[in-house]
C-alpha cells in the first residue's frame, strides 16, 4: 500500500483550472520528486495534498485512508509534515524553540528531547545555535532549521517544497546530501518538489514531470535523467 496516493486530482484558484487530473504515488521508503517549471502547479500540489487548497475532483490517501476533505490540522496530525517554500521559520524564535514548535502536537516529552538530539547530530551547526534567534541564521543555516523542525513531527511523509531556493551551489549539495541521508538512515518517505531537476532526480527513486498542471511523464528517476526531453526542457543539456 502506498504511503500517500493522489488520484486523478483536480484542484482550482477560482476559476482557473491549476491541477489537472494528477495521479502520484509514494511508495515507503522512497523519495519521489515532483518536477518542472515555475508556474507548473508543483507547490499547488503540496498545498492541496495538505488540504490548503481545497481539491475539486479526486481523492488523495495517506495510509489508504481518505484525507481529501480533512482540516489541515488533522492532516498534520496524521503524520504529514511539510518545509515549505522560503523556509518559514519562526525568527523571533531561537532555534531551540523552533524545534519545539515542530514537536507541538506531540505529548512525548523523553522522545522530543531524544529527537531534538537527532537532529542536532544530524545538524551539528544548529547544535551550536541553539540559542541563537531564527532570523539571524544563514540562509543554509534557516533551510537546515525547516527540514529540522519539521522532522520533530516524525513525520509519517515529509513534503519538501524547493528546498534549494535561493541557495548558494555548495550549499544546495549539502541539502541535497542531507535529503539522501534522512530517507537512507531514518527511512523517512520524502515527496520533493523540486525546480533543480538534475539534483532532485540524482536522489530520487522516481519522479513526475508537472507542466501546466499535467503531469506529462512518470518514470524511474535514473530513465528521466537519461530521458532527451527531460534533458532538453529542465537538465540544460
Amino acid at each position: 500500500m502506498a504511503v500517500m496516493e493522489l488520484r486523478g486530482v483536480h484542484t482550482y484558484y477560482g476559476n482557473i483550472h491549476a491541477l489537472r487530473d494528477i495521479s502520484i504515488s509514494v511508495e515507503e521508503g522512497e523519495i519521489v520528486t515532483l518536477i518542472g517549471a515555475n508556474g507548473a502547479g508543483k507547490t499547488t500540489t503540496l498545498m492541496s495534498i495538505c488540504g490548503i487548497v481545497p481539491v475539486r475532483e479526486g481523492e488523495i490517501y495517506l495510509d489508504g485512508v481518505n484525507i481529501t476533505h480533512l482540516p489541515p490540522h488533522k492532516i498534520v496530525e496524521m503524520g504529514v509534515s511539510q518545509v515549505p517554500e522560503g523556509r518559514r521559520i519562526f525568527p523571533q524564535l531561537t532555534v531551540a524553540e523552533n524545534l519545539e514548535m515542530g514537536a507541538y502536537l506531540r505529548k512525548d516529552k523523553d522522545a522530543i528531547k531524544s529527537d531534538m538530539d537527532r537532529v542536532f547530530d544530524l545538524f551539528p551547526r544548529l547544535a551550536e545555535r541553539k540559542n541563537q534567534l531564527g532570523g539571524t541564521l544563514s540562509g543554509g543555516e534557516q533551510q537546515m532549521l525547516a527540514i529540522s523542525r519539521a522532522l520533530m513531527a516524525r513525520p509519517r511523509i515529509l513534503l519538501m517544497d524547493e528546498p534549494s531556493l535561493g541557495l548558494a551551489p555548495l550549499i544546495v549539495q549539502h541539502i541535497f546530501e542531507i535529503i539522501k541521508n534522512i530517507n537512507e538512515e531514518n527511512r523517512t518517505t520524502i515527496f520533493l518538489v523540486e525546480q533543480n531537476a538534475h539534483m532532485a532526480l540524482k536522489i530520487a527513486h522516481k519522479g513526475y514531470v508537472l507542466q501546466n498542471g499535467v503531469i506529462k511523464l512518470s518514470d524511474t528517476a535514473e530513465r528521466l535523467l537519461a530521458n532527451e526531453e527531460v534533458q532538453r526542457a529542465y537538465l540544460g543539456l
